[in-house]
């Protein structure tokens, strides 16, 4: 009994979130979009997450103009689902209407190579990648085992090799992308301007300020402050209530 409860609760749960999710986009049609945002947060609000309720959210907070909140909700959808060329473009037409313009500073030598190399997939993408190659290599196995010619063999006794690196290269970059990625601790600015001090203090003096919408990352947090790397390398100190984590 307790389990049929449990799941009529569960498809009860579903519906309603549809229906909500239905209504969200069809405020959005009629350009309510402050009502749709009220339909899309209240799935979130309930515990439900999807790279479409994040992506709707941050079209209907693009449309007003609300930088930080759009940008911040197309972050969260890209976190759901790395590989989706909309949530990039919409976001990238987002950060357009953030005033700060903060240089990206490559990176170089060879950690510059490794994560350039491993950024290419996402972690789970690299982890089906190393799942082809070990049937491949069990194929390749399996011709060795049962050819009777030796240059057959030995094509298949090199191919097995082949394809056990490709599963250990694999392997090895979805675990590092999934390290770099889990260590970073992205936020967005969401106050209209946000003072960044060179110590964790009021009395110190301002290092530089920024605007809503612009990304930082997380390095350290000591009582209500959190010191903050920008993407030029700037470092500093800004007050927790002036952003928002997008790993949350």
């Amino acid at each position: 009994m307790k389990k049929i409860l449990l799941l009529l609760l569960f498809v009860s749960q579903v519906f309603w979130a549809q229906t909500a999710f239905e209504q969200g986009n069809q405020q959005y049609q009629k350009e309510n979009y402050q009502a749709a945002i009220s339909s899309f947060e209240s799935i979130i609000n309930s515990g439900k997450q999807s790279a479409e309720v994040y992506f709707n959210l941050g079209n209907c907070y693009y449309k007003l103009h609300k930088v930080a909140p759009a940008i911040y909700n197309y972050e969260k959808a890209l976190l759901l689902s790395p590989n989706d060329s909309e949530i990039k473009t919409n976001l990238d037409f987002a950060r357009k209407m953030a005033i700060d313009d903060i240089k990206v500073i490559p990176k170089v030598g060879f950690d510059k190579l490794l994560a350039d190399f491993t950024s290419k997939y996402y972690y789970d993408t690299w982890a089906w990648i190393a799942v082809v190659f070990a049937f491949l290599f069990l194929a390749f196995f399996a011709g060795y085992y049962f050819s009777q010619r030796t240059v057959m063999k030995r094509i298949f006794f090199f191919g097995m090799f082949l394809w056990l690196f490709g599963v250990f290269l694999s392997s090895a970059s979805g675990f590092y992308e999934k390290n770099r990625i889990e260590t970073e601790r992205p936020a967005i600015v969401f106050a209209e301007t946000a003072p960044v001090k060179s110590e964790p203090k009021n009395s110190a003096s301002d290092a530089f300020v920024l605007h809503e919408g612009t990304k930082v990352y997380i390095l350290e947090s000591i009582a209500n402050w959190k010191k903050i790397e920008l993407t030029d390398e700037t470092t500093g100190w800004i007050e927790e209530n002036a952003i928002k984590e997008i790993k949350n």
